[in-house]
């Protein structure tokens, strides 16, 4: 698992490299935008258990026949399992925005996941669902402008929701 700079660093180092100038001024960009960063970070995870909640019901009222008896999700003990799930999701892809790197998203959690649920017999099409309904969540969270750092922040809401969408399809 490494953070950008540390990905970069050593990609050069292996090929015996210098930095090049395109790689130091996306580091430096990379800075310059920290604090936009950490407040979409603190966002998310300020309103974490919300965007849990919020996606879970969601999710159950479009598809009913998951919390219905024999569902995937039914019984108070699946459904806490399933809820727990989406929270590892969502805790997973803030370490991946804050780091700014995918990698600890694939590594320590999306790897092995669908063949996890796959022998679970847990529907993968209805956990990618309720990943996209918890991005949908988070973006509206982190586009909001108030109490954040100004400047534009297309950028960042568009690789917090590569995160997501990485997520969904690696379960679907």
């Amino acid at each position: 698992m490494f953070d950008a700079f540390t990905r970069v660093v050593s990609q050069a180092d292996a090929r015996g490299e210098f930095l090049s100038t395109e790689q130091l001024d996306a580091l430096s960009k990379m800075v310059s935008d920290s604090n936009k960063r950490i407040d979409a970070v603190n966002r998310i995870t300020g309103n974490g258990s919300a965007i849990v909640t919020n996606a879970a019901r969601a999710l159950f009222a479009e598809q009913p026949q998951l919390i219905a008896p024999g569902g995937n999700a039914y019984t108070n003990r699946r459904m806490a399992a399933c809820l727990r799930d989406m929270e590892i999701i969502l805790r997973y892809v803030t370490y991946a925005v804050f780091s700014g790197d995918a990698s600890v998203l694939e590594d320590r959690c999306l790897n092995g996941l669908r063949e996890t649920y796959q022998a679970l017999g847990t529907p993968g099409a209805s956990v990618a669902a309720g990943v996209q309904k918890m991005k949908d969540a988070a973006l509206a969270i982190v586009n909001d402008p108030s109490g954040i750092t100004p400047g534009d922040c297309s950028a960042l809401a568009s690789e917090i929701a590569g995160y997501f969408d990485r997520a969904a399809s690696a379960v679907a």
